[in-house]
């Protein structure tokens, strides 16, 4: 049974964003336009000006890397023009046509297709970087999702994912919106984070789940940081707390070398 709701979660989650691809609310131009790519990238980096720093496009030219999730493709590109040797899957086949259509319109090189993170369609040891931003507390099995990652990162390769943060500004934020002031307090963040937060069955992490998945990694940092959605919540008590409220839990490791 409960593999069953998994699967219809799974099913309403990449429903939402067939409809909806990550980003898509900040282009005004023609979907699928260069113009149309680049509003997007510019209101990315504007919001999270930090991924440069975690996802370090620079060190992966002439490397193999997977990207699980890859939305409209604008860190995708990023990878492809730093000379990555690039793969990309998503749930999602509307992801998946248009950043096929955002790599030919740049004259880039990827190979992008449709594929269950949790089910990863690669051989062991297939990849030097393996990147996912936002995407993997999105599918129902996530402890899954991340063994299939380390399963197919080399021996010493490196892995960067973001994740929502349970206990943040944000969550703490909905959580007064859908529980509070809808006269159900008792309500967890848990549940407000994965009926009210962008698709169905969202999660949210605390840095000891996370550090529990990825124990196998060495030199493993998890960082929290502050972003501008906290800020709509707290104002500037979230700069004050983003390392330990902050909604975006990062993770950064390497692999066991052979």
């Amino acid at each position: 049974m409960a593999t069953v709701q998994a699967e219809q979660t799974k099913g309403r989650v990449r429903s939402f964003w067939e409809r909806t691809p990550c980003g898509s609310w900040d282009a005004t131009a023609p979907e699928g336009t260069p113009e149309y790519f680049a509003q997007v990238e510019r209101r990315r980096y504007e919001l999270e000006p930090f991924i440069e720093e975690f996802a370090d496009f620079a060190s992966t030219r002439d490397r193999d890397v997977l990207e699980i999730g890859v939305g409209l493709g604008t860190d995708h590109v990023q990878f492809a023009r730093a000379g990555a040797r690039l793969t990309g899957v998503d749930l999602t086949d509307h992801a998946v046509e248009l950043v096929r259509r955002r790599v030919e319109l740049e004259g880039l090189e990827s190979d992008v297709r449709q594929a269950d993170a949790e089910h990863l369609p690669f051989e062991d040891d297939s990849f030097d970087v393996v990147y996912s931003w936002g995407v993997l507390h999105h599918t129902p099995d996530t402890a899954g999702a991340v063994a299939e990652a380390l399963r197919v990162v080399r021996p010493g390769g490196r892995v960067c994912m973001m994740f929502y943060g349970r206990r943040s500004w944000v969550s703490f934020g909905l959580w007064t919106r859908h529980a509070l002031l809808s006269r159900r307090p008792t309500r967890s963040l848990a549940d407000v984070l994965y009926h009210h937060m962008e698709s169905e069955g969202t999660q949210g992490f605390t840095r000891r789940e996370l550090r529990r998945m990825y124990g196998g990694l060495e030199r493993l940092r998890i960082d929290r940081v502050c972003t501008p959605y906290d800020v709509e919540y707290a104002g500037p008590l979230a700069r004050l707390s983003g390392r330990a409220l902050g909604f975006f839990v990062i993770v950064r490791g390497w692999a066991p070398a052979a």
